[in-house]
């Protein structure tokens, strides 16, 4: 159901990709770059997102086959 919004609002499996390893680069300019005197709820939202790319990752393979569904289909 997920997947097949997905594909009809035209998000590909390479944006998917793309966001697993943006967040996993995010995750670790949060954790170097936290500033201020709160370090740890810094450390805790760079961890926060760092749950993100396994979802990205995943959402994006089931993705990848549903193209590849559709490539057959055609």
């Amino acid at each position: 159901m997920v997947i097949d919004w997905m594909k009809k609002i035209n998000i590909t499996s390479d944006m998917l990709y793309l966001a697993a390893f943006a967040s996993i680069f995010a995750s670790i300019s949060m954790w170097f770059l936290r500033r201020g005197d709160n370090d740890g709820n810094a450390e805790r939202f760079g961890i926060f997102v760092g749950l993100w790319p396994p979802t990205f990752a995943i959402l994006a393979r089931a993705l990848e086959e549903k193209e590849r569904e559709f490539k057959v289909q055609m």
